[in-house]
């Protein structure tokens, strides 16, 4: 029978801002580990059809949110996979407990500035429909830094560095924290 802590050694999810490279970072590590991919955004679009801003239009956050919730809890329950959350994942609690006790949470962090350049508005970013991105992403980020912080089992700076760089680091911390393990 697996362990948790054995569990824990299997899954790697990758936390952070919209624009912090998440679903690039992710699928690259998912290949060189050979690992299954999953991508919170990408699965929900693929259930329900329809792009996330419809879902967003239809439904509001609220109904996104808890699309996204009940996506999570299924999705950390497997094994040997890499997901990349929606930056706002962190946001409920139920989520911050699935992601940190079943896998290794990377924090990719990223600053404001790249954040705006990598984040443009588009049917995509829903949140950042209508409204000044850099206010939005700033505003965003107040609110979830310390969530994302207090989950992660540790924090990869994006910048200057492309997704190949990343998911290299990524990796390198990951197998650290395998090896640290009794």
């Amino acid at each position: 029978m697996e362990t948790m802590l054995e569990n824990n050694n299997n899954n790697i999810f990758l936390i952070g801002p919209m624009g912090s490279g998440k679903t690039s970072v992710g699928a690259i590590v998912a290949k060189i580990l050979a690992k299954e991919f999953h991508d919170t955004d990408q699965e929900i679009e693929a259930g329900t059809g329809v792009d996330i801003s419809y879902v967003f239009d239809v439904e509001g956050e609220m109904g996104f949110r808890k699309r996204e919730e009940k996506l999570v809890t299924a999705i950390t329950q497997k094994k040997n996979i890499v997901l990349a959350t929606g930056g706002g994942a962190i946001e409920s609690e139920k989520n911050r407990r699935c992601l940190a006790s079943n896998g290794f949470v990377v924090y990719l962090e990223t600053s404001l500035e790249d954040q705006v350049l990598r984040a443009k508005p588009s049917g995509k970013r829903p949140l950042l429909q209508n409204v000044d991105p850099k206010k939005k992403l700033q505003e965003l980020m107040q609110k979830r830094k310390s969530l994302y912080e207090s989950i992660a089992d540790t924090i990869v700076k994006t910048e200057g560095h492309n997704s190949h760089s990343l998911a290299k680091q990524v990796i390198e911390n990951f197998d650290a924290h395998r090896n640290s393990q009794p």
